[in-house]
């Protein structure tokens, strides 16, 4: 059976997946990727082709790298001309990320047949709608938790710069719980507010960096997925495939 290799490039971290038909058989994380990197998989797990999604710059050499080993026509880059399979229904298509694209591909993946709201909390959040009949309607984007933090220290003068991991109670208890727990029940709030807008039977999909701790935190049922672009990205190469 022919291998895939599916490379998620984020902002702060980069998945690499190699699957065997739908079964993932390789999962490894970089927070900086090498060409060394790309070379071992390759070299151990033999997939036969490739296809990079990257929400950053400077990602020739992880394309050059992987047409050397696998060639060039079996190296690809996500981009808004791409195949996919789903009908897109943004208005300005060449500017919406293709992560967004691939975590609603992945939507339909485990998700056929029903309305998905897929909420990547990562740097920023992103808050998409899949429907039934795979369309992607469109979304929103926020800034992340760290984000929120962030702009609270640099844009005021008194408040600190506080991590955004620990005591977070509904009402804040100090300046530090306060800051934390207005970011995190802040996002909790734009989940529930979201979803209240869609079918009774839509599924809310969390991924990202904060998918399964914001899953956890929340009163509703979510179904967490944190390789759901990688899981995208190999439903695009098959697709292509069989095109």
């Amino acid at each position: 059976m022919r291998r895939n290799l599916t490379i998620d490039r984020g902002n702060t971290a980069t998945k690499a997946v190699v699957w065997e038909g739908k079964s993932a058989i390789l999962q490894i994380s970089f927070s900086g990727p090498s060409c060394e990197d790309f070379r071992r998989i390759v070299e151990e797990y033999s997939p036969s082709v490739a296809i990079l999604c990257s929400v950053t710059d400077n990602n020739d050499f992880i394309i050059d790298t992987l047409s050397e080993l696998l060639g060039k026509e079996n190296v690809q880059m996500l981009t808004n001309k791409t195949r996919v399979p789903l009908i897109i229904d943004y208005k300005t298509p060449d500017t919406l990320g293709p992560d967004r694209v691939a975590a609603a591909v992945g939507a339909t993946v485990i998700n056929s047949g029903k309305t998905s709201l897929v909420v990547d909390i990562g740097t920023a959040i992103t808050y998409d709608v899949v429907t039934s009949d795979r369309h992607f309607l469109g979304g929103n984007i926020a800034p992340g938790i760290g984000m929120r933090l962030r702009a609270l220290n640099a844009y005021t003068s008194r408040l600190p710069l506080i991590d955004s991991k620990g005591f977070t109670p509904l009402w804040g208890e100090s300046t530090e719980t306060a800051m934390r727990s207005g970011a995190v029940q802040g996002v909790i709030g734009e989940i529930l507010y979201y979803m209240s807008k869609l079918p009774e039977d839509a599924t809310l999909i969390t991924t990202g960096g904060w998918g399964t701790e914001m899953a956890a935190l929340l009163p509703i049922k979510a179904l967490v997925k944190p390789c759901l672009v990688s899981i995208g990205l190999n439903r695009i190469l098959t697709y292509n495939e069989n095109k």
